[in-house]
């Protein structure tokens, strides 16, 4: 069976969608393919037409050697969606992928039913900035087994390497899957997030934005989310108390019933409106 791809932006773009209803697209961060989401999709499926994507330079996507923007990526997503002549949907974008989503928002208003940012930053701040960094450099040197062991500390935590197998599981499937990301693509997403800056954009939000964080996130720490929090106008901001930067493998669960009941408050005010009239 061939998966679906579109041409977008002079690259070939992947794309998988499943369930019905209202569409939802999810958007996965840095070095994350569409796979990333999967532990959710049981929840989303039953209510949404749920669309992931692998960005440009990972996955199935073309992954060419030239710099790569978080603009391009939106507009990426952007040609998507006028592909599968979607007018509006919802939106959810876990780390780098909240990036993509805020430039997609801002590029796109009218497209945006909803906005969610999971693990996400308008802007890191120096020791986020020398991780990405680092990781953008490291897989020249590393091969793919030395360099998950190198960024998992950032991503799971103690909870989560004390369950006996778990990050040697994640490990495995990292370096078994059949589509390996390009050292190349690593650096340019990588270089990508360090270039983005949305702080003076924030305040042109006005979709119904939720804003998620796990309490024990190392990487992009809750105060990269009260910032986001604090900008976006009449957003909704949760802290999960359990799960860190990867709570999307480590607690999807509690993850998805977030999304879930905000999402379902966006019907409800939808179909509000619509009895108005």
């Amino acid at each position: 069976m061939t998966m679906p791809k579109v041409k977008a932006n002079e690259i070939e773009l992947f794309y998988d969608i499943q369930g019905k209803g209202e569409p939802l697209l999810l958007i996965a961060g840095f070095m994350c393919n569409h796979t990333y989401w999967s532990l959710l999709l049981p929840s989303l499926i039953e209510q949404y037409q749920v669309i992931r994507l692998d960005n440009r330079g990972i996955g199935q996507s073309s992954a060419p050697n030239s710099p790569y923007t978080i603009e391009q990526m939106a507009s990426d997503a952007a040609v998507l969606l006028e592909h599968l002549e979607f007018n509006r949907v919802h939106v959810a974008g876990h780390s780098m992928g909240g990036q993509i989503a805020q430039q997609l928002l801002l590029a796109h208003p009218e497209k945006v039913h909803s906005l969610m940012l999971l693990s996400s930053w308008a802007k890191g701040d120096g020791l986020f900035n020398t991780v990405i960094e680092t990781w953008g450099d490291m897989p020249k040197t590393l091969d793919l087994e030395l360099y998950e062991k190198v960024v998992l500390p950032w991503i799971f935590t103690d909870a989560f390497y004390s369950i006996p197998g778990a990050i040697e599981q994640i490990i495995n499937v990292a370096v078994n899957y059949p589509f390996p990301p390009t050292t190349h693509g690593l650096y340019h997403q990588s270089r990508a997030i360090l270039n983005s800056d949305t702080r003076d954009f924030l305040r042109n939000i006005h979709c119904p934005t939720l804003i998620l964080v796990g309490k024990q996130d190392i990487l992009a720490p809750v105060k990269f989310s009260q910032q986001l929090a604090h900008e976006i106008p009449h957003s909704e901001f949760v802290v999960l108390e359990c799960g860190g930067h990867g709570f999307l493998i480590e607690s999807p669960d509690a993850v998805a019933q977030v999304m879930v009941n905000f999402l379902a408050k966006q019907s409800q005010s939808h179909l509000s409106v619509s009895q108005q009239h």
